[in-house]
C-alpha cells in the first residue's frame, strides 16, 4: 500500500509538558501503518490568545503512513485522550495537556467537518514552522511556499529551542 508523508504538530502546557510530548512522540511511532521519519527538538513558546497561561512545549514529527487521514486523526485523538485532553470542554486558546494536529498530509487538500489540511493556521505559527524547518528544511508546500519563506513571514513569537536536558 502506498504511503504518504505527514507532519504532526505536538504541543501542551499542563503538567510535565516535555515528558508528555516525548511520550506522545513514542506513541505516534507505535501507531499501526506509521513509521517515524523525523522529529524536531522541543521548543518553549509563549501561549497565543488572551487567556493567561503557562508557556507551551512544542515539537513536530514527520511520519510515513498508509492510513487514511481520518483514521490517523482518530489514532491521534486517542493519544490525546490518554492524556486527558477533552476538546469539548476547552476554549480555542485554553491550556491543554496535549494537542496533536495534522499539519500536512502528503500534498492533499482536505476540507471537511473533521479535518482541514493543510492546517489552516500553520503558516502563521512559528512554533510549528521552526520545528518543521529543522526536520525538513527543503520542503516546499504547494500554495504556500518554502518553509524558510513561511518562517521568515510568520509573526514574531518568543520561542526557545530546548536541549534534551532541559524542559
Amino acid at each position: 500500500m502506498a504511503t504518504e508523508q505527514v507532519f504532526i504538530a505536538l504541543g501542551g502546557n499542563i503538567g510535565d509538558s516535555s515528558t508528555i510530548i516525548e511520550q506522545a512522540i513514542e506513541a505516534i511511532a507505535r501507531i499501526r501503518e506509521c513509521k517515524l521519519r523525523g522529529r524536531s527538538s522541543l521548543y518553549r513558546s509563549a501561549a497565543l490568545g488572551d487567556v493567561p497561561q503557562d508557556d507551551y512545549i512544542n515539537a513536530v514529527v514527520k511520519i510515513d503512513t498508509s492510513l487514511q487521514p481520518l483514521t490517523l486523526l482518530l489514532e491521534l485523538q486517542a493519544i490525546e485522550h490518554a492524556y486527558y485532553r477533552n476538546r469539548d470542554e476547552e476554549g480555542r486558546w485554553a491550556p491543554r495537556t496535549l494537542d496533536l494536529d495534522i499539519i500536512l498530509f502528503g500534498d492533499r487538500n482536505i476540507d471537511d467537518s473533521h479535518l482541514v489540511v493543510p492546517h489552516p493556521e500553520f503558516a502563521k505559527r512559528r512554533f510549528v514552522l521552526e520545528p518543521m524547518l529543522e526536520i525538513d528544511g527543503d520542503r516546499f508546500v504547494p500554495g504556500y511556499g518554502s518553509l524558510g519563506y513561511l518562517t521568515d513571514q510568520a509573526p514574531a513569537l518568543c520561542m526557545t529551542k530546548l536541549d534534551k536536558n532541559h524542559g
